[in-house]
């Protein structure tokens, strides 16, 4: 079968043996996948990857042990934890500490033509959900969990930082929750998104008011210093860039202003699916570019280029 694969900042497609299902778990065959900043990360350098990455997916369901899966579109959630430490029993199974982790760690990524994922992780894609919008279940999740882990007071105002793919999805949910969204960004063609879903925007230039609550989206060095200056006293801030390498920032606002920081990463895929059953949630003017998945050399490449949003990954033999 091909597999995409990642080394020292080269991509490549190679053809590798068709992986075993192991007891519990379910062999997917690859439909669509998503490009997302971490993945283009992991080709800078991110975690020291080498493999094949890719954990935003949907597939269909070929082989289980449960054969009421088979058949059926899924996504998954991309933690493979262990089932029995505490954090797997306080349903944190994202923190277990010896979890894999799909393309990212001692995991095969979702970029190759079937993979392999634990029963328990799949959720099966609602059929109001197109299989392209399902590939963003999974960085939507990520987004709701801003939602999972604060008390955001109903009406509050709360800024996000960043135009990208997560940044766009973040202002979506949180407005589909009834929060008052501003989005400050740099290209306009990307806040028109969100604008069209009735988020204010404002382009991220010059001295920017401040809030109580600030969400940096950026995916830049720079973005947590910037999130730190617009953040009220006693704010807080929400930190969703994932970066390579170290991030410097002056400590002192963070302690005199008695500012929370709050790392946050995957979440719940039940909100997530429901925002997207539902509407309340547009994905589809998020998608760039479509390539299959034989070409994937050239769908990171354009996936890098600045202003690109979503490049999807099309298993063409599915």
């Amino acid at each position: 079968m091909l597999a995409v694969h990642l080394d020292k900042g080269l991509v490549s497609v190679r053809h590798v043996p068709k992986p075993r299902r192991p007891k519990g778990y379910a062999l997917i065959r690859l439909l669509t996948g998503g490009i997302c900043n971490t993945d283009l990360e992991l080709q800078r350098g991110y975690y020291g990857f080498s493999g094949t990455p890719g954990h935003e997916f949907a597939g269909m369901v070929e082989a289980a042990d449960d054969a009421t899966w088979i058949g059926k579109r899924v996504v998954g959630e991309i933690n493979l934890n262990c089932g029995g430490c505490e954090w797997c029993g306080r349903d944190l199974g994202r923190h277990c500490p010896k979890r894999t982790v799909l393309g990212i760690v001692q995991h095969p990524g979702a970029f190759r033509e079937w993979l392999t994922l634990p029963e328990r992780n799949l959720h099966a894609i609602p059929d109001s959900i197109s299989t392209e919008a399902a590939v963003f279940t999974e960085p939507l999740a990520a987004a709701c969990e801003i939602l999972d882990q604060t008390a955001i007071p109903a009406g509050a105002r709360v800024a996000v930082l960043g135009d990208g793919k997560l940044g766009l999805l973040i202002a979506q949910a949180l407005h589909a929750r009834g929060l008052r969204v501003i989005q400050f960004g740099r290209h306009k063609e990307k806040l028109a998104i969100s604008a069209s879903a009735g988020i204010d925007t404002a382009m991220a230039s010059g001295k920017l008011p401040a809030y109580e609550w600030v969400v940096d989206a950026t995916g830049s060095p720079d973005g947590l210093a910037l999130a730190v200056r617009m953040t009220r006293p006693r704010g807080t801030v929400i930190l969703k860039s994932t970066l390579h390498g170290l991030v410097g920032i002056d400590t002192a606002p963070v302690i005199v202003n008695e500012i929370t920081l709050i790392g946050s990463r995957c979440g719940r895929f039940e909100p997530a699916l429901a925002l997207l059953a539902s509407g309340a949630v547009r994905v589809d003017s998020m998608i760039s570019e479509r390539f299959p998945l034989e070409q994937a050399q050239r769908a990171f490449a354009r996936a890098s280029e600045p202003g690109v949003l979503k490049v999807l990954l099309v298993n063409s033999s599915a």
